[in-house]
């Protein structure tokens, strides 16, 4: 029984990880002999200007071609969860085989039908193919100047270039325009030419890059302004840092060597008074300690997916990246587990199972959710992006069977190898009050204000982001998103340790929810960026459209304001260990 059912769970595993991994079809190992079939895949049609709101192809009410035997097609993860619906197109082509201009099929244009064709071409509706894993684009129609007539291209023309035995380039034009009368037939065509190509397989995408865009001086110009930036920050915060400590450092001695006397008639103040209160456990230690590793399990999966797709052109293939990703964030569980429990355990928690669901379950829930509301709203617009149920029985596994029990290990290990609370300063009894102090010194004011200067080194960065995700321009400058990973990195730490020196100061020992909260402020102005960037830099529309972009944006304004508050607190945490440890006490 124990064995059948081991056996059970590797199967369910392994379909899970093979899903997950970019899978080539039989008919994509891009090698052809002459003769072979190449296949037109046809994926998805829908409004311009809403990139996510895509639908099959043949909801509208195309015509499929006459060939009907296809070998199979295999369907990645990634590509369900972004509605990839590929449908054979029915045409027969076959490699370096040229075909002169031949009706496919005709199309019985009832009134309903005509109704369908003129709403997508008042909408701007396009579709994509594929052949051999290239994307080709085509519009379904056009009006002419008043408004009155609406035409169709009835006419694909495809020209396919070859460098040996592999398709290295792909070219459709649309001709054939014809207006669209109800009650009439109209035929559909194609034609295939074959050209040699000089074009290196290797580099046969890169005719879809825009390196005017990416590469544009404004683009390195925010990188060099940020590097300036994260140069002025560390040397300001070294020089203030290093010299306002060794001032402390000469004043705390000074009253160490006064009697008692002196000292209670001393002028005590700093952020040597509160030592018995530094290392008190967090308000809310469950919570704050799940959010800490799960930051930095993002902070983990954002450095190793950019080196992959620094390494690897992830672009190349369908739906690479979020698979990837996915992946990525299942192995790297255990990096949850190990600095969650950990500082649960430092903390003195002791309901630490209860800790290592919430850690496990804290952004898989918010992205599933999310993804569920709008699944929705894709099922009521019959939209592509609705997520089948088979691939949510495939999320749910991933979550349960791997995220889970990797977390736990690094959970175990986090407990027994550093969960020991080795503060450099014992913990008073009794907490100290608080005294008062100036409204700009108060941690909601320090919180917002927190998260200028990062968003201000990145927010370049996501302009260029938001119009690759949102728009139709694929990201591959990945250099460019390391260096600026990097810097929004060094510029939070900067900024939380002088927010916590400043806090401190004032003689405020709540410090980590502080400085959690003031780096993952970033996140609050990244949002508030993503409004403007949909008003005036997008021309979307509609409920579902428009709860995609929200929806997701908040998804990942919260992501990133989380690795962003992990970032801050463990580089301030170094520094109020270092400063105490430093300091003689009593």
């Amino acid at each position: 029984m124990g064995l059948g059912r081991w056996t059970i769970e590797v199967v369910v595993l392994t379909t899970v990880f093979s899903s997950l991994l970019p899978v080539r079809a039989d008919e994509h190992d891009h090698k052809y002999t002459d003769k072979e079939e190449v296949v037109l895949w046809m994926n998805t049609v829908g409004p311009y200007h809403n990139r996510q709101e895509t639908y099959k192809y043949f909801s509208l009410p195309f015509c499929v071609g006459t060939k009907k035997t296809i070998s199979h097609y295999h369907e990645t993860l990634g590509e369900a969860l972004q509605g990839v619906e590929l449908e054979f197109s029915g045409l027969d082509i076959t490699f370096k085989d040229e075909v002169m201009q031949a009706t496919y099929c005709d199309i019985e244009l009832d009134k309903p039908k005509r109704d369908a064709f003129v709403y997508a071409i008042k909408n701007h509706y396009w579709y994509q193919m594929y052949i051999d894993d290239l994307p080709i684009w085509g519009i379904v129609g056009e009006a002419d100047e008043n408004g009155e007539d609406y035409y169709l291209w009835t006419y694909k023309k495809l020209e396919i270039g070859h460098n040996g035995n592999r398709i290295v380039d792909v070219n459709l034009t649309s001709e054939g325009k014809v207006k669209l009368v109800p009650n009439t037939r109209i035929p559909m065509s194609y034609s295939v030419k074959w050209k040699k190509s000089d074009v290196k397989f290797e580099d046969r995408f890169d005719k879809y890059l825009d390196p005017s865009f990416f590469q544009h001086r404004i683009h390195w110009f925010s990188i060099f302004n940020s590097f300036m930036m994260v140069i002025f920050l560390v040397g300001l915060v070294s020089m203030i840092l290093m010299r306002t400590l060794r001032k402390d450092y000469a004043r705390y001695s000074k009253e160490e060597e006064m009697d008692d006397m002196d000292r209670d008639l001393g002028d005590e103040y700093g952020w040597k008074q509160v030592h018995g209160d530094v290392f008190r456990p967090s308000s809310h230690p469950l919570i704050f300690s799940s959010l800490i590793g799960s930051g930095c399990q993002i902070f983990s999966v954002s450095f190793i997916v950019i080196i992959l797709a620094m390494i690897e052109d992830l672009y190349t293939e369908r739906g690479s990246m979020l698979s990837t990703a996915i992946f990525v964030y299942a192995a790297t569980s255990p990096v949850n587990g190990y600095f969650g429990g950990s500082l649960y355990a430092k903390q003195g928690g002791r309901r630490w199972i209860k800790q290592m669901f919430i850690g496990a379950f804290l952004i898989p829930a918010m992205v599933c959710g999310t993804a569920f509301f709008i699944n929705f709203i894709a099922m009521y617009y019959h939209a592509s992006r609705a997520i089948p149920f088979g691939t949510m029985v495939a999320v749910c596994c991933i979550c349960f069977f791997v995220i889970l029990p990797l977390n736990l290990v690094g959970t175990i290990l986090g407990r027994n190898l550093s969960g020991q609370p080795n503060f450099p300063c014992r913990v008073n009894a009794v907490p100290r009050p608080i005294p008062e102090k100036k409204w700009f010194m108060e941690p909601a004011v320090i919180v917002c204000l927190g998260g200028i200067l990062p968003f201000g080194s990145i927010f370049i960065e996501m302009y260029f982001i938001f119009t690759s995700f949102w728009a139709y321009k694929i990201y591959y400058v990945y250099g460019f998103m390391m260096l600026v990973l990097v810097i929004l990195c060094i510029v939070t730490v900067c900024v939380t340790i002088v927010c916590t020196y400043f806090l401190l100061n004032a003689e405020d020992y709540r410090w980590q929810w502080t400085s959690f909260l003031s780096a993952a402020s970033t996140a609050v102005y990244v949002y508030m960026y993503s409004f403007y960037y949909y008003f005036f830099k997008t021309k979307m529309y509609g409920l579902f459209q428009t709860s995609f972009y929200f929806g997701y944006m908040a998804v990942f304004s919260t992501a990133l304001g989380i690795m962003c508050g992990a970032v801050g607190y463990m580089g301030t945490s170094a520094f109020v260990r270092k400063i105490y440890t430093n300091v003689k006490i009593d």
